[in-house]
């Protein structure tokens, strides 16, 4: 079921955005070769805590961790652990915070170290460029059809193609709520955005085959190919008049 939030929830909902987005930039300061996604997830997890806030993801389903950690052909739900991150390596950190009961969901996709290749690069760019593309066709009255569009049509520009498994979601007293929120046109024209509603709009582009695999784990999806993908996201409020933020500054 679609829930419109009120005005009270909003506001909670914009504290829990806030602690997700504050979360995201105390990483990337600290991401660099050598540390373990392990180091990372343990950061992570105080730093929400110290916001009074609890992680979304933590025991999820069973999930182990504070966040998700995908590397390089890893497209989503990669498990912090022992691992090693290297120079060179493309690392997507999805981060979820619980606010007084409400959520914040935004996924970003980082490079280790400079000046990354030419492919890396588009890989990065294009889908960044997916998400906000289909934000900007988020407004009272338009469809969920109509974000699925705009990614969608934002990725063959740039070569990229679109995984099809997992798709964008609602965000609310759960972190993953209706109405489902694909990556690419289908007969299903979505319903009815409206004002007041709080989605969570996520491309998840492939610099090859958008065919996906689940890794023995039973979590980490990857890449059939074993090419690199990345993977944006925010959480935004449905306005009047297009679309508010909740993950950002």
């Amino acid at each position: 079921m679609i829930t419109i939030k009120t005005d009270e929830e909003i506001e909670l909902l914009r504290m829990a955005g806030k602690i997700v987005y504050q979360t995201h930039q105390y990483l990337k300061g600290k991401l660099k070769a050598g540390m373990t996604t392990d180091e990372i997830d343990k950061l992570a997890y105080d730093f929400i805590i110290s916001k009074n806030a609890t992680p979304s993801f933590l025991n999820y389903d069973g999930f182990p961790k504070t966040v998700c950690i995908s590397i390089n052909n890893e497209v989503v739900h990669g498990i912090p652990s022992n691992r090693i991150i290297k120079k060179g390596d493309l690392v997507s950190i999805d981060i979820g915070a619980c606010y007084n009961g409400y959520h914040g969901d935004s996924a970003w996709t980082y490079y280790v170290g400079t000046n990354p290749p030419s492919d890396i690069a588009r890989l990065m760019e294009g889908t960044e460029k997916a998400l906000y593309a289909g934000l900007n066709a988020i407004k009272e009255g338009n469809r969920v059809y109509d974000i699925s569009k705009a990614v969608e049509d934002c990725a063959k520009e740039y070569r990229l193609s679109v995984v099809r498994e997992l798709v964008g979601h609602g965000v609310g007293k759960s972190v993953h709520e209706d109405p489902d929120v694909p990556n690419y046109v289908t007969n299903y024209k979505g319903p009815i955005l409206r004002a007041g509603m709080v989605i969570a709009v996520e491309p998840m582009l492939n610099l090859g085959t958008r065919f996906v695999v689940l890794e023995d784990n039973d979590w980490t999806v990857s890449t059939y190919d074993g090419k690199p993908s990345a993977h944006y996201e925010h959480t935004v409020l449905v306005t009047k008049d297009g679309y508010e933020i909740l993950t950002g500054e």
